[in-house]
């Protein structure tokens, strides 16, 4: 299941540079460029409370946007972005232009369900390889987590890429292996705190 997509509004940017972008950031805005499609990039300015907004609800990177300039709406993904991290708020957004039948990489953060059901149940910890994996996949159907199932598994059992369920149309950018996205190992030391935390 993927994010629905959400809008946003924008206006375009004719000056760019580091004064304008100054100006726009004291008043509310930060600069944005959508690229991408064979087509001219376009600067834009976003209102800073939106986007950061929607940075903090999570799936930021893996939701389709849809940007209204004047009217004008352009679907993008979120490609990349600065935060300030001294004042947490977003200093710029880079947006991918997409078409209904783009296929993009992103990075889609992995779910573990039924750890009751494993030998996590009885003291062993759950070593997570890769909390996100990357995927090709359909701009229009970008899946908000994988979940990987671990009931039944033992220590010195993996999760591998091929236990998973892809959505259709989706593949693991790393297409020449088999990799691990988790192991079941026995907690170091018997059970001490740090595993009855794990």
């Amino acid at each position: 299941m993927s994010h629905a997509s959400y809008e946003l509004k924008a206006v375009a940017r004719e000056r760019v540079g580091k004064g304008s972008s100054r100006e726009l950031r004291r008043n509310g805005f930060i600069p944005a460029v959508i690229y991408g499609d064979k087509q001219a990039p376009i600067s834009i300015s976003i209102n800073t409370n939106e986007i950061t907004k929607r940075i903090h609800a999570g799936g930021f990177m893996t939701t389709v946007a849809i940007i209204d300039i004047d009217g004008q709406k352009i679907s993008v993904l979120p490609k990349d972005y600065q935060l300030d991290v001294v004042r947490d708020f977003t200093m710029h957004v880079d947006f991918l232009r997409i078409s209904a039948d783009s296929k993009v990489t992103v990075e889609v953060p992995v779910h573990f369900i039924n750890e009751e059901k494993s030998a996590i149940k009885t003291g062993a910890v759950l070593n997570i390889v890769r909390h996100e994996v990357e995927l090709h996949c359909p701009a229009s159907d970008i899946p908000e987590f994988l979940t990987v199932d671990l009931a039944g598994l033992k220590v010195g059992d993996s999760v591998h890429i091929s236990a998973v369920k892809l959505p259709a149309g989706t593949s693991p950018v790393i297409a020449d292996r088999d990799f691990t996205i988790a192991t079941i190992v026995a907690p170091a030391g018997g059970m001490d705190e740090s595993a009855a935390d794990a």
